[in-house]
């Protein structure tokens, strides 16, 4: 079998941020990296949880919320992965920016988190997940277009 294009990223050398991982079409696929692979602790499956929740929440409610895709997390742990329809990278990292300071920001009930809305409505932890938001934040903050190509080994 071919190895899909994810498994060909060198994750020895994978840092923190946003990545643009593969185009198809009109469609882009983000790698938002939150941890170092195979360096760092990874995230717990309640922050991940209500990340997840309130980053999709927020982004679908945007002025292009039509344009989103899908918002979910990495098996690994370590991040999620972002799939928009013909936005542009500069508007993308905005939002992306925009929607981890609204989980650092949020107080209250994590949307879809109720047993109706939500297959595993008990594993969530906004604090936990506000704590990552912000840390994130920091790597972020100054992240442009020129910074979404992944990382190559120098040889």
């Amino acid at each position: 079998m071919k190895t899909i294009p994810s498994f060909q990223i060198d994750h020895n050398i994978l840092k923190k941020g946003i990545y643009i991982s593969r185009i198809d079409d009109d469609i882009t696929t983000y790698d938002i990296r939150m941890r170092e692979p195979n360096r760092e602790t990874v995230m717990t499956n309640a922050a991940i949880h209500t990340i997840e929740h309130l980053f999709a929440t927020y982004v679908r409610n945007t002025e292009f919320g039509d344009n989103i895709i899908y918002f979910g997390p990495m098996g690994c742990r370590t991040g999620f992965y972002f799939l928009t329809r013909s936005l542009s990278d500069n508007y993308t990292i905005g939002l992306i920016k925009d929607a981890f300071k609204f989980i650092a920001d949020y107080w209250g009930v994590v949307p879809g988190a109720s047993p109706k809305e939500c297959g595993n409505c008990v594993e969530h932890n906004l604090p936990q997940a506000k704590e990552e938001a912000r840390a994130f934040l920091e790597i972020i903050k100054d992240w442009t277009k020129e910074d979404l190509k992944y990382p190559v080994a120098e040889e």
